[in-house]
């Protein structure tokens, strides 16, 4: 795991109506303080990756759809650093995913269904001044290979 990620497993509670899923409670401790809650619907086959932040953390909830999400540690004084991580989430698999500052994030859709990614954030998005800072996914540095290995 890259140094500062947490990985918060959901619980779901189903029944004959439905089903009920605790996400982000105060008492978790997962974000140092609140700044945004967005939500974003990506399409089959589309990968949208790299980013990273300067200022704010991101905690990614997968509502709906599976998605291949990958991070790379960036923190040149991090015990993990230029370490990739990838993990697997959605509805086959709801977690919480805590991306520290400095971690280049993205992901991939997998399947045939659209993912549905909530994203809470530390600060709130300034259009004048956007924390965001773009790298290719297919970067040489951090190398990795988005395509689906038959095993």
């Amino acid at each position: 795991m890259i140094q500062g990620v947490s990985i918060k497993k959901l619980v779901k509670h189903s029944d004959d109506r439905g089903c009920f899923v605790e996400v982000l409670r105060n008492d978790d401790k997962l974000l140092k303080k609140f700044g945004q809650t967005s939500y974003t619907v990506t399409y089959p086959g589309v990968v949208k990756a790299f980013h990273y932040h300067k200022k704010q953390d991101d905690l990614w909830f997968v509502a709906s759809g599976m998605a291949q999400v990958v991070l790379y540690d960036m923190r040149k004084k991090s015990k993990t650093y230029k370490e990739t991580q990838v993990l697997y989430a959605g509805i086959d698999n709801p977690v919480l995913i805590l991306i520290p500052v400095g971690v280049a994030h993205g992901y991939r859709v997998l399947g045939n269904t659209p993912v549905g990614l909530f994203y809470h954030t530390t600060e709130s998005y300034d259009p004048k001044n956007p924390d965001e800072q773009r790298i290719a996914f297919d970067d040489p540095e951090i190398g990795f290979d988005w395509s689906t290995k038959n095993r």
